[in-house]
């Protein structure tokens, strides 16, 4: 027989409207790291950025342990494998991807092919666990995808994209797969705090981070990051540390410990609708395609997260559970 989990009684008694909170400010919190990380690419390649990154995220989530902690390190120890492979899922595979990609396309299809992963969720959840999505939930998602393109402004008529674009769009779309592989496999951890499961993960996966970064550096295929430049701007990659990194890492899963990973993936289309709001603020005032964009996208979230108050979360079936 399928394995199954549920979540536990304490994350299922969480207000809804505190997870909504909690994956709004992760969100907004990622929509920064388009402004922030920009100056930090301009020095290193995307996998030593992110290598560093979440070097300096489990320095900081170790340090928080003995307030935030729950679990025994006996807990790491025990599961150190399925830890590390979905941390090599969410903090590898798709921030090193998402940045190689967009890096060979163009940042607006960057921001759609992120969207996609409401509907990839979805479908992921049709197929392994054998939960067909009600029509609103398939209907909220292809919303927020049309949404999302309009504020990218996907729709606008745009040449010179070949097949380097092309090529960097599909690194962009594996690379999400990897963040929805991580989101679901917290059901596999029901017990894990939403703060343990993030600092677990952050800890496992690290170690292999940082050799695939010294191997590639060594190998001759991207170089070795230059020191005084990364100091240089210590202070943005403290911020990206503390704010894009535990923090809203920590929100994310804790939204998604009490609403499920199809309506918590489904906030991800705000992560461009915060870069609007802040481009918005630093004196770049959005257009009214990108203004409709912004409230269909806040319509779909609107019409996935009410029915989530009425009803409890259907079980999961954990990555990798055999019959």
């Amino acid at each position: 027989m399928t394995r199954s989990l549920t979540l536990p009684a304490p994350a299922r008694a969480a207000s809804p409207a505190a997870a909504v909170a909690s994956l709004l400010m992760a969100t907004s919190a990622w929509g920064s790291l388009f402004f922030v990380g920009k100056s930090m690419l301009a020095v290193l390649d995307p996998l030593w950025f992110t290598t560093i990154r979440y070097l300096l995220a489990t320095l900081l989530l170790v340090a928080l342990r003995p307030a935030f902690g729950a679990a025994p390190l006996t807990r790491l120890v025990r599961d150190l494998r399925p830890l590390a492979l979905l941390g090599l899922a969410g903090y590898g595979a798709f921030s090193v991807l998402v940045f190689f990609g967009v890096a060979l396309s163009v940042p607006s299809h960057g921001a759609v092919i992120m969207a996609t992963m409401p509907v990839t969720t979805v479908l992921l959840r049709w197929w392994l666990d054998g939960v067909r999505p009600p029509r609103t939930a398939v209907a909220a998602a292809g919303l927020a995808l049309v949404g999302v393109a309009l504020v990218a402004g996907v729709f606008a008529h745009r040449s010179g994209v070949g097949t380097r674009a092309l090529f960097g769009d599909l690194l962009a779309l594996v690379g999400t797969l990897g963040w929805v592989t991580y989101t679901r496999g917290a059901a596999r951890f029901p017990d894990l705090s939403p703060f343990d499961y993030t600092a677990f993960t952050a800890m496992a996966s690290l170690p292999v981070l940082l050799l695939a970064a010294a191997v590639a550096s060594t190998a001759g295929h991207v170089p070795w990051p230059d020191a005084g430049a990364v100091l240089h701007r210590a202070p943005t990659l403290a911020y990206i540390a503390v704010v894009p990194t535990v923090a809203a890492a920590v929100a994310f899963n804790f939204g998604v410990r009490r609403l499920g990973a199809a309506t918590g993936t489904l906030f991800i289309n705000c992560v461009p609708i915060s870069a609007l709001l802040i481009a918005t603020a630093l004196g770049q005032p959005p257009g009214a395609q990108e203004i409709l964009g912004a409230v269909l996208v806040g319509l779909a979230l609107v019409v996935t997260t009410r029915p989530v108050r009425k009803t409890s979360q259907a079980p999961l079936r954990p990555c990798g559970a055999t019959s």
